[in-house]
């Protein structure tokens, strides 16, 4: 998460807002399953807007995530996240984070927000790259983000448990979050 230059002076940095590129983003999880092994998923499905002022530390982002694209590579387990159990995507369809700052952690960058899942919004904090802003191949402009971060499912009322007969449980309570966030700048409206 290692910033080389401050967040104020990084090379390119043009202000706007952005779209995020799906082609070249993920937005990805991580749970221990079984106490023995993780599993990795994504969502298929999601949006998500930067908007860069002439300070970059008052940036801000906002995203939804489409909870029934979730995708660990197994149809079984994706249905039972999408159930009652998990994500209840009868109810609630879509995940969301807006940002309430960025903010410097000695050298690294942290991204603060809110996330709501399951009608429960709680504070969150995120480590933030900034990976680089620059021309792409057809005449726009993009950036690029890598995020990273822990919440506790628990806390946004997805409290599915099985417990393990040896001990332990089938999923854990902590789910690393995995972005990569490639964001194109909308062209200027003058």
């Amino acid at each position: 998460m290692t910033s080389t230059a401050p967040l104020t002076t990084v090379a390119g940095y043009r202000t706007g807002t952005w779209d995020i590129d799906p082609v070249h983003s993920d937005v990805g999880f991580t749970a221990r399953h079984m106490m023995v092994s993780k599993v990795r998923g994504h969502f298929d499905r999601y949006e998500a807007t930067l908007v860069t002022g002439d300070d970059p530390l008052a940036s801000s982002v906002t995203a939804t995530v489409e909870l029934p694209s979730v995708n660990t590579g197994n149809d079984m387990r994706d249905d039972h996240l999408r159930s009652a159990d998990f994500f209840e995507v009868d109810q609630h369809n879509t995940m969301t984070f807006r940002s309430t700052g960025i903010r410097a952690d000695g050298s690294d960058w942290v991204l603060d927000g809110e996330l709501t899942l399951k009608d429960v919004t709680r504070p969150i904090s995120l480590e933030l790259e900034v990976n680089g802003f620059g021309p792409d191949a057809f005449g726009g402009y993009r950036s690029g983000f890598s995020v990273r971060g822990e919440i506790n499912r628990r806390d946004f009322g997805v409290s599915f448990t099985a417990a393990l007969e040896a001990g332990g449980v089938v999923v854990s309570d902590k789910i690393q979050i995995a972005i990569e966030a490639e964001f194109v700048l909308r062209p200027s409206a003058d």
